[in-house]
C-alpha cells in the first residue's frame, strides 16, 4: 500500500479512492461534457458513498451515452425505466429519470452563457476558492457559492442539486480547492 498522506485518508483495498483523488479530485476542469458527468454522478452519490459510484462509473458512462448531453437529452421514457433494472447503475428511478431533465436544463444553460462552463465558472469569478485547509476534517459541506449555485440549478429545474451536493461537485471539478496542508497534492508538494 503507498504511504502518500490523501485527503480522503489511505483505506486498505480502496484504489479507486487514490485514484480519483490523485487524478481527478480538484483539478479544475473546463470540458461541458466532464462538467455534465460530475453533476450526474455527484447527484446520483446523494445518500451513499463516493465508492458506490467509483464502481458503477463505467455503467454510468455506458447508461447515458458517455454523458453526451444531447444524446441524454433524448432519451425516451423506456430507456431509462429500463435503466431502473440496470445494476450498472444506481437504480433509482427519481435520480435516473432527473438525468434527462437536468440534461436539459443544462443544454439551455449552455445555449444561454455559451457553454456551461462559463456559466459555472461564474460562480467563482473564474478562479478556484482557496479553502487553505490545514487537515481535511477542516472542509464544510456547503458554502455560500455552493448555496448560490443549488438555488439558480433548482430554479432552472434541476434535480437533486442541493447545497451540500453541489459542493461536493465545486470541490470535484476544481471550482474548490480543499486539499489539505498535509494532503500529498497541495501546494509543494506535487511531483
Amino acid at each position: 500500500m503507498d504511504s502518500k498522506k490523501r485527503c480522503f485518508g489511505s483505506r486498505p483495498n480502496q484504489e479507486l479512492y487514490a485514484q480519483y483523488h490523485d487524478e481527478e479530485w480538484g483539478i479544475p476542469v473546463h470540458d461541458d461534457r466532464l462538467l455534465f458527468e460530475m453533476l450526474t454522478l455527484e447527484g446520483a452519490q446523494a445518500g451513499l458513498s463516493w465508492e458506490t459510484i467509483l464502481k458503477r462509473r463505467e455503467g454510468y458512462r455506458q447508461a447515458f451515452y458517455r454523458f453526451d448531453p444531447v444524446r441524454v437529452a433524448e432519451m425516451k421514457d423506456e430507456e431509462l425505466e429500463a435503466l431502473c433494472h440496470n445494476e450498472g447503475v444506481i437504480r433509482n428511478r427519481l435520480k435516473i429519470f432527473s438525468t434527462r431533465q437536468n440534461a436539459q436544463v443544462f443544454l439551455a444553460i449552455q445555449k444561454e452563457f455559451g457553454s456551461f462552463d462559463q456559466y459555472v465558472w461564474g460562480f467563482v469569478q473564474g478562479c478556484p476558492v482557496q479553502n487553505g485547509l490545514k487537515k481535511f476534517s477542516e472542509a464544510v459541506a456547503s458554502s455560500p457559492q455552493s448555496n448560490a449555485l443549488s438555488e439558480d440549478l433548482k430554479r432552472r429545474g434541476m434535480k437533486f442539486v442541493g447545497s451540500t451536493i453541489m459542493y461536493a461537485f465545486m470541490q470535484a471539478v476544481g471550482l474548490v480547492n480543499d486539499h489539505a496542508a498535509d494532503c500529498w497534492l497541495s501546494c509543494g508538494k506535487k511531483g
